[in-house]
């Protein structure tokens, strides 16, 4: 039992000590105002991938922007591979200098966002069906913004803390 809880407590170090956080960017430029990089349109490509790294999904992205005030409206039209079209409307508020909160139809609750230099992290739970089951997934959201029209993201997919997945995607505008 001490051996266990001896490997557990180093698991849990390992993992600790692997976190980004948002305030490792501040430095890095150019700096991302997502009101301003989502305002108009915006194109993105990407794909899933299994926790193994297989690629299992494509997709496209069109993104249309608005910015009312303290408020980003995105509407975001996907087209997979497959041919399966969704939409997801986002509305997302700036609460604070660099602070974001978010909600979509198709999203658990609130997301929560954070804004620091180059990057933006962003963090939200859907339900998501995959081989017939729907599973409540956390997404981790890291955008990066490259230069005024390119912006990389990586996001982790997880359950019960372990990552089951990534969505991978490049944003031009």
């Amino acid at each position: 039992m001490k051996r266990i809880l001896t490997i557990s407590l180093l698991m849990l170090m390992l993992l600790v000590g692997c976190s980004t956080e948002i305030s490792d960017y501040h430095t890095q430029q150019p700096a991302l105002d997502i009101f301003h990089y989502f305002q108009g349109k915006t194109e993105a490509w990407g794909m899933v991938q299994d926790r193994s790294g297989k690629q299992l999904r494509r997709f496209h992205v069109d993104v249309d922007g608005d910015v009312k005030g303290d408020t980003l409206t995105l509407n975001e039209r996907f087209v997979y591979d497959d041919g399966e079209r969704q939409q997801r409307v986002w509305h997302i508020r700036r609460t604070d200098t660099g602070r974001y909160t978010g909600t979509a139809g198709d999203i658990d609750g609130v997301a929560t966002g954070q804004a620091a230099g180059n990057a933006f992290n962003w963090r939200y739970s859907m339900n998501v069906t995959a081989k017939g089951s729907t599973w409540l997934l956390h997404f981790d959201d890291w955008m990066y913004l490259q230069d005024q029209t390119h912006l990389f993201n990586k996001t982790a997919m997880k359950k019960f803390g372990v990552t089951v997945g990534t969505v991978t995607l490049f944003f031009s505008r």
